[in-house]
This record gives structure tokens, C-alpha cells and sequence, in this order.
């Protein structure tokens, strides 16, 4: 609801609410199975990339996709490697229009991001491994390399 300028009622709460939240795609490979379960010398180096991406649905509804893309790799041989988009839809009202797209781009995965570390966590456990735990995500640090980047003229 507006006040007929576009901006929200004087007073009116800001509210974020998740509408649906769902697995988009997921894909686990561990290509050199049975050989990759056996005990390992050393620990295998992650590799885990994250990226956020929002589509607007209706004037307050947003879909927002977290992707995660992680490998393991013992020397020259991948352990295991997996891809995750995990999205929520959100209704985001009575929000300024400056305020908007960090709200969207920070706030939203950080409630989605919780969700996908499980799932993860489950794929690698299936897989034959110890579940990977992922560390928590600076959204706000993302957020900001992604505008730094976006100002430079470079992909995301």
C-alpha cells in the first residue's frame, strides 16, 4: 500500500516475509567412486563459490537464487564436486526504494543460506563423505565485491 506518490504510509512496518522457498537444482558428482572413499593422506582442498541472483516477480514479490558450486580435490584427483541453486520468494513491503536491492541482496540469502548448508551437508554425507559444513557467508563483504565488480565493469 502506498500513500499515492509511491512511497509507503507514514508508520507503516517494514515486512519481509517468505513466501516459498525451494531447491531450483542440485547436482553431487563423485566421479571416481569407490577409489575417492578411501581413507586420504591428506586433507582435500574445497573450493566453494557463492553467488545471489533476484528476479522481480510482482511490485512487492522477489525471487532470489542462492547458488553454491564447491569441489574436493586430492592432488590432481576431484573428490567430489557439487552445484546448488536454492531460491526463496519473498514479499518485501513498505521498504525505500534506496533501501531495496541490499535488502534483497543481503538479507534474503542470508535467511535461504541455512537451508542449502543442510542440503549440502546431506549430498556430501550421501555421497560417502563426511558432511561438508560450510562457514557462514559475509553477505554484506558479497554484496559489496559484487559492487565493486559491477563498477568496474566486470562479471559477477
Amino acid at each position: 500500500m502506498t500513500n499515492g506518490n509511491g512511497a509507503p504510509p507514514e508508520g507503516a512496518p517494514p515486512q519481509l516475509n517468505v513466501l516459498a522457498q525451494y531447491t531450483k537444482d542440485l547436482s553431487f558428482e563423485n566421479p571416481n567412486a569407490p577409489a575417492s572413499l578411501a581413507p586420504q593422506q591428506n586433507q582435500p582442498a574445497i573450493n566453494i563459490q557463492i553467488n545471489v541472483g533476484a528476479n522481480k516477480l510482482a511490485d512487492t514479490e522477489f525471487e532470489v537464487t542462492l547458488s553454491i558450486e564447491g569441489k574436493a580435490e586430492s592432488g590432481s584427483s576431484v573428490l567430489f564436486s557439487f552445484e546448488l541453486a536454492y531460491a526463496g520468494v519473498f514479499r518485501i513491503t513498505n521498504i525505500p526504494e534506496e533501501n531495496l536491492h541490499p535488502l534483497i541482496m543481503i538479507e534474503c540469502p542470508r535467511l535461504l543460506f541455512p537451508f542449502a548448508r543442510e542440503i549440502i551437508a546431506t549430498a556430501v554425507r550421501d555421497g560417502g563423505f563426511p558432511p561438508l559444513m560450510l562457514d557462514p557467508v559475509d553477505f554484506v563483504g558479497l554484496y559489496r565485491q559484487n559492487l565493486e565488480r559491477a563498477q568496474q565493469g566486470q562479471p559477477s
